[in-house]
């Protein structure tokens, strides 16, 4: 089979594509025929280094990824040959992920592809959609799990309302029934979080974005998203609402946070971290149960009418569609391992 791998840290140049022998799936396994691969921000920083160390001589990278079961191992149950699947967390402590042909992963890291998806959108879930499971769903008064209603007459604030994760809040807090609020930098970007399903955008570049946020939620906003704390932190406690959650699942911008101690005080409100590699199993089951149903509703896609441009590179040609989700790639970049 064909594999892209790396045996040292650096840029895009250090991925190579290999020959390899597939592995046999094991108990509790099962081996996946990867159609589509997604491209992650987490996936580049872990290939330049930025997240320590390498843990495998060498590594396939890709968290994300939908295709077929290929094989079954021993004291597997709910899977079988020909099912078609989605992945979360593929390469998480091991060392193959999804830009390969075949990937051995454990059943706990599949999810059934509804039928009708594509395998665009079985790629561009894991990631994205799970970080934006999770940050809708930790707030103090809930809800701990998403489905219709269960969001009803509250208000999300969605940071970057354009970007994966992003686009992936907005499009499950509106099939939970939340009025959503989206900031966007751009004309077209608005265009982008309209599509996904946002009641309102305002462009941050304009005014004071605070202002403008409070004039549509005057009671402020249940539910922040947040992809930028060290730039919107002000912003985010100007318009959180008493018991509200600020959740932070990335640190565009800046590194560092600082809090005012009274003003942070008076909102009673939580910060929410959000990094899927803690977050437990119980909380991943849940949310891909969750995004499955979303999907399964109809209330998740991807491509120019859901907000979230797709961007296809071939196998070979990952090292590209690494440097393009670096270089910050409106949309979705996805690799195209093999043939349905």
């Amino acid at each position: 089979m064909r594999a892209v791998v790396y045996t040292e840290t650096g840029d895009s140049s250090v991925l190579e594509l290999v020959e390899r022998e597939a592995a046999d799936p094991g108990p509790g396994e099962v081996r996946v025929r990867i159609v589509r691969a997604g491209v992650n921000p987490t996936d580049w920083k872990f290939r330049a280094g930025g997240m320590g160390e390498l843990a495998f001589p060498e590594v396939v990278p890709g968290q994300d990824g939908a295709g077929i079961v290929d094989a079954v191992g021993p004291d597997v149950e709910g899977f079988a040959v020909g099912d078609r699947v989605w992945t979360m967390l593929a390469q998480h402590q091991r060392p193959g992920g999804t830009a390969q042909e075949l990937v051995v992963l454990p059943v706990a890291r599949l999810t059934a592809l509804p039928e009708g998806a594509s395998y665009d959108v079985g790629a561009s879930l894991g990631v994205p959609a799970i970080t934006a499971h999770r940050a809708l769903t930790t707030s103090e008064d809930g809800p701990d799990r998403l489905a219709p209603g269960a969001l009803s007459g509250r208000t999300v604030l969605v940071a970057g309302g354009a970007g994966a994760v992003g686009n992936a809040a907005i499009q499950l807090a509106r099939w939970a029934g939340a009025t959503v609020i989206a900031t966007v930098s751009s004309d077209d970007k608005a265009r982008l979080a309209t599509a996904a399903g946002a009641h309102h955008t305002v462009n941050y570049r304009d005014g004071d974005t605070a202002d403008a946020v409070r004039g549509l939620a005057p009671d402020g906003v249940d539910i922040v998203v947040e992809v930028a704390p060290a730039q919107n932190l002000r912003l985010d406690l100007r318009v959180i609402k008493p018991r509200g959650t600020i959740a932070i699942y990335a640190n565009n911008g800046g590194d560092e946070v600082t809090l005012s101690v009274r003003e942070t005080f008076s909102t009673n409100a939580r910060f929410q971290w959000v990094l899927l590699y803690t977050v437990g199993e119980a909380a991943l089951r849940a949310a891909a149960d969750d995004v499955a149903a979303a999907v399964a509703d109809g209330a998740f896609g991807v491509g120019e009418e859901r907000g979230l441009p797709v961007h296809h590179y071939p196998l070979e040609r990952t090292a590209e569609a690494h440097a393009a989700v670096e270089d910050g790639a409106v949309g979705k970049v996805l690799i195209d391992v093999s043939d349905a």
